[in-house]
């Protein structure tokens, strides 16, 4: 199986701000894994904030180049156990390489991934629009250029409220909140009750990612529903978030990839959890591996290639918050 690399500069719509950060372009890795006339895809983006580069998820990837030469055809689950100890300290180099295997391997089987795993795409959940920390005037204009049935509002500010507040004004969308871990308990807890009024479906993460006190305490007192992020990174976390958040947010680059993710989803449905995926502003090649996951989720968070001034591949196609799958086998993916 050959491994090959495709490195961008992903060039963003408008400069995309957290509580943490700021930027106007990200960089990504696409990785294809060729065989049998057939070429799957995988993507994972750089990540200060996880110490995540290009060159060392690539050089992660170029040390298993000689075990994927050798390496039989196997069902994706035993592909992940396989490379799983070799990439333990990059599982964003681990998601590129998992998600290129899954779409290869269905595509060998010439079905979608979705139809592989038996999944049942009726009831799938329309994905949000994010708008990133702005001034007032800037979020109302993002808003306004992008019409949508649900919009994820990013918060960490001196102004949250007042961000909330101009915001509904312009529309009756749903929102859901995210802090990027921005506020303390109290401060949570506090503003929970007043983005009730103003229609906010959920809060995510406001608080450290290491405050597990804390988010007992806003488990506990919050008349919003609280989802992990940053506190759920991988599997062991599903376990910890229960009686300290209401959902999780799986995001597959932190987790290693669509296999453990789906285990992840499985596992909090199990626990009576809600389910999320985020993105973390892919192109289509990523979006379009989330897409497969639609079924198990009660929320979705998958806008990356929308947020971008050009896309580098064509997959699923997302209008008014519905997602519209390719006609191609696997994800469903085609580079430019």
């Amino acid at each position: 199986m050959n491994l090959i690399f495709h490195p961008y500069e992903l060039q963003l719509k408008h400069t995309f701000t957290i509580s943490r950060e700021s930027h106007n372009t990200q960089p990504s890795l696409v990785v294809e894994l060729q065989a049998d006339g057939i070429s799957g895809y995988g993507e994972a983006t750089s990540n200060p904030y996880y110490n995540i580069t290009i060159e060392n998820m690539r050089l992660q990837l170029e040390k298993i180049k000689p075990k994927l030469l050798e390496m039989p055809v196997s069902a994706p689950e035993q592909f992940w156990q396989t490379f799983e100890p070799h990439l333990k300290d990059n599982y964003f180099a681990l998601c590129a390489l998992d998600m290129a295997y899954n779409d290869w391997y269905a595509r060998k089987k010439q079905q979608k991934l979705f139809e592989l795993w038996k999944l049942n795409t009726a009831n799938n959940p329309l994905t949000n629009y994010t708008i990133g920390i702005d001034s007032i005037e800037k979020m109302i204009a993002k808003l306004r250029e992008k019409p949508w049935p649900i919009y994820k509002i990013k918060l960490g500010t001196k102004n949250d409220l007042d961000i909330i507040h101009a915001l509904r004004k312009e529309t009756d969308a749903v929102f859901r909140v995210d802090a990027n871990c921005g506020w303390t308990a109290a401060q949570t807890i506090e503003n929970a009750k007043e983005l009730k009024k103003l229609g906010v479906e959920f809060i995510e993460q406001p608080l450290r990612a290491d405050d597990w006190e804390g988010a007992k305490e806003v488990y506990q007192h919050s008349v919003l529903p609280i989802i992990a992020d940053e506190s759920c990174i991988v599997e062991a976390d599903i376990d910890k978030c229960l009686g300290f958040f209401h959902g999780v947010n799986v995001k597959l680059t932190k987790c290693g990839g669509l296999t453990p993710g789906k285990r992840m989803l499985e596992k909090a449905r199990k626990l009576g959890m809600k389910t999320m995926v985020g993105c973390m502003t892919e192109s289509s090649v990523g979006i379009s591996a989330i897409a497969q996951l639609l079924p198990l989720l009660d929320y979705v968070d998958m806008d990356g290639a929308l947020l971008l001034k050009e896309d580098i591949a064509k997959g699923v196609d997302i209008i008014h918050g519905q997602v519209f799958y390719s006609n191609i086998a696997g994800t469903g993916v085609t580079l430019f």
